[in-house]
């Protein structure tokens, strides 16, 4: 019976499979076949032709943008300027057959980081060079959002950031979601990206390989042909410079060696088009930047990918640093706040593993901290599944705070979500903890005060020096929802549901907790905590607080020594009930992250919050008022003149805290920490007078250079 040419093609592909040489590539299975005389007369060529077999790889996770769907046409345009291109003969369902360039890849006889010889380097731009003669006309249709001016390098830069977050990051987000956020990846940094793109020269677009990198360069077996480009699947059309970027980083130059491709490069294109080198010095770097963020989500998915592929301890230690790298790369152009160090990339890795049922990344046992008890209601195999879960979370359920890395899963056989909590390695703390969160936690719930905390389920490490601990989740029913905090201020509401229960704590037996807490003398010890800190902090800190006016330890106590407060009956208190620590729910106002518990006067509570917290007038009398009216007079005696006290302490802690954070890039992805930084220059002003000291004239100059 005869067969169809699609049939027999099929069956060349199938053979090619089989028998074929393979050359793998990225986005491709690639097969080298020589062909026999029917399968040579199927495609109209000479028996014995050497063909390229190309299947796509469909089961890969999309990690690059594609302009169009099929390379063919694209191949088609090339081929006017640059002939040795190879050509599609024939295509089906999901493979192409093209051409074949006899030859190697430059990878095979030049590593990356390894130097380029100087006549290569100006073959390879020549070749970027002369794509800058094919024109809009002779390319396929383009996708009707692209840019209708042709030279709008702007709208070029904007439209990737867009097409790599809707075609690589929004993908992903399923299965590798949870793990950029663990990394401390924002899902909207793309978005940021592309709405920060500054104003750039203008340049006549052209046909772009974009993805020129030595396993895609073949040097031809005979010397006098010049190399080739081949694998243009990623092939765009824009702005030329973005050529350029790309293949300085793929390629993976020597330092050294960019400044002459540059070089080499802007010589070639001048000579043949010269409005296409226009801004060059400008504006190429807005491309580099580009190609290293949009890299953190390809070479992330690709890292797991590995390590889920073939896991071993060796090489989760290699993927890991490599990760390192790109996120450092991409922090700026991204607008990272602060980049995880290895052991959080390592453990973040690990988790997400875990979570894919890789063999020997398994957790199978958990070793409980004896401090907290067990629960019969949250045995063993409850703390196994959610840590199990865990790093198969989305990147809604993932939330990084700035101390820990909070993650909402569901256990099989609970009715509720919860939440591991996990301290991030490499986080310095200038604001020291007294109480362990778990006890205090304890003692709410065995108090049975009307306070709205979260249950501490479990304790205990999954590895050494890797510690977590299981909450009852204090967010929305709908897990997948983000939790609401008050982050413009508390409603009337919500005000009085805050007084209450930091009123219900004093019910709280704080002596089970510290039985040596509650002598007099509380605000003097804040003082002398606060003293001490400055006292600590790192010699570069010191010194900007110097250029800002801000005084030493010693004279900051000889400032603080003059104010006092009264004394009042102590109980337990929250520590740091920023807007990001209160909760909103359908069922009230949650109160959560209970880290920076201790004991002391109820009124700095109070106090502390309205420092953190936007509160108005109003609102702060509202609750002064409804926390006088519900305490005995031995917690509020003497309130109106000291609360005052405690909030020009507040004010001079943060003035502090908040520039060291600024000058040494801690927690600044935490949302409360972003927020304090930004209105720094406020801070700083209202401490100075607090102290009673002038501003000095330098100090928004010296506060400018630093924040850059």
């Amino acid at each position: 019976m005869p067969t169809s040419p699609d049939d027999r093609l099929r069956t060349l592909v199938k053979r090619a499979v089989r028998h074929g040489t393979v050359t793998s590539g990225h986005h491709h299975q690639n097969y080298v076949l020589k062909l026999d005389g029917s399968e040579a007369r199927l495609l109209r060529l000479e028996p014995g032709t050497v063909v390229s077999v190309r299947i796509r790889r469909t089961e890969a996770p999309p990690v690059v943008i594609r302009t169009w769907d099929e390379e063919d046409e694209v191949l088609g345009a090339v081929k006017a300027v640059l002939p040795q291109t190879p050509q599609c003969i024939a295509k089906g369902p999901g493979f192409a057959i093209h051409s074949y360039v006899e030859g190697v890849p430059l990878s095979s006889i030049c590593a990356n980081g390894k130097p380029v010889d100087t006549l290569l380097i100006r073959e390879l731009v020549g070749l970027l060079a002369r794509m800058t003669r094919i024109r809009r006309s002779a390319l396929p249709s383009l996708p009707p959002h692209w840019p209708s001016n042709d030279t709008d390098s702007q709208a070029f830069l904007r439209i990737l950031a867009h097409l790599t977050d809707e075609q690589v990051r929004r993908p992903n987000r399923g299965a590798y979601g949870g793990l950029y956020a663990a990394l401390g990846i924002p899902e909207d940094a793309l978005i940021r990206l592309a709405d920060r793109t500054p104003a750039m020269t203008r340049r006549p677009y052209s046909l772009l390989h974009a993805d020129l990198h030595r396993d895609n360069v073949i040097v031809p077996n005979d010397s006098s042909v010049s190399p080739v480009g081949v694998d243009w699947e990623l092939a765009t059309y824009g702005d030329p410079l973005h050529d350029l970027a790309s293949h300085l980083v793929r390629m993976r130059y020597p330092e050294h060696q960019w400044h002459e491709v540059i070089g080499a490069w802007e010589e070639a294109t001048r000579r043949i088009r010269p409005a296409a080198v226009n801004g060059l010095g400008k504006d190429l770097q807005h491309y580099i930047d580009f190609e290293h963020a949009q890299s953190v989500f390809r070479d992330v998915v690709r890292a797991a990918q590995t390590l889920e592929q073939a896991y071993t301890h060796k090489m989760l230690d290699e993927v890991t640093a490599e990760v390192e790298q790109v996120l450092r790369r991409a922090a700026r152009p991204l607008g990272l706040r602060s980049v995880p160090g290895r052991k959080q990339i390592e453990r973040a890795l690990f988790r997400w593993l875990t979570s894919r049922g890789v063999r020997d990344a398994q957790i199978v046992e958990w070793m409980p901290d004896r401090r907290l008890p067990p629960r019969g209601d949250f045995g063993e195999r409850a703390v196994l599944d959610a840590l199990s879960a865990e790093g198969a979370a989305p990147a809604s359920r993932v939330f990084k705070g700035t101390a820990h890395l909070n993650t909402v899963v569901r256990v099989p056989g609970v009715s509720y979500p919860v939440v591991v909590r996990r301290r991030l390695p490499d986080v310095t703390r200038r604001e020291p903890h007294f109480l362990s969160e778990h006890a205090v936690l304890r003692s709410i719930e065995q108090a049975g005060v009307a306070v709205n905390a979260p249950k501490a389920l479990a304790l205990g490490e999954t590895h050494p020096d890797d510690r977590f601990a299981i909450h009852t989740y204090m967010g929305p029913e709908n897990v997948d929802r983000p939790p609401n905090h008050p982050v413009h201020g508390l409603l009337p509401h919500e005000a009085d549901a805050l007084v209450d229960q930091l009123c219900a704590l004093t019910q709280v037996d704080y002596r089970q907790l510290d039985p040596t807490a509650g002598e007099p003398g509380f605000h003097g010890w804040l003082k002398n905590q606060l003293v001490g800190l400055v006292d600590e902090l790192p010699g570069k800190t010191q010194q900007l607080a110097r250029q800002l006016g801000l005084p030493d330890a010693r004279r900051l106590r000889q400032i603080l020594d003059r104010q006092k407060v009264g004394h009042r009956e102590p109980s337990l208190l929250h520590g740091d009930l920023n807007p990001w620590n209160l909760v909103r729910r359908d069922v009230g106002l949650s109160i959560i992250d209970w880290e920076m518990a201790l004991i002391g006067d109820p009124l700095y509570d109070l106090v502390r919050h309205m420092h953190l917290t936007p509160t108005r007038p109003e609102i702060r009398d509202r609750m002064f008022r409804r926390w006088e009216r519900s305490l005995p007079p031995e917690y509020t005696r003497g309130w109106q003149k000291d609360w005052q006290v405690y909030r020009r302490l507040e004010v001079v802690r943060s003035a502090y805290i908040d520039l060291d954070r600024i000058v040494t890039g801690a927690s600044l992805d935490a949302p409360n920490v972003r927020r304090a930084v930004a209105s720094y220059a406020l801070t700083l002003a209202v401490a100075n007078g607090v102290l009673g000291l002038p501003l000095r004239a330098t100090a928004n100059l010296c506060l400018a250079r630093s924040l850059t």
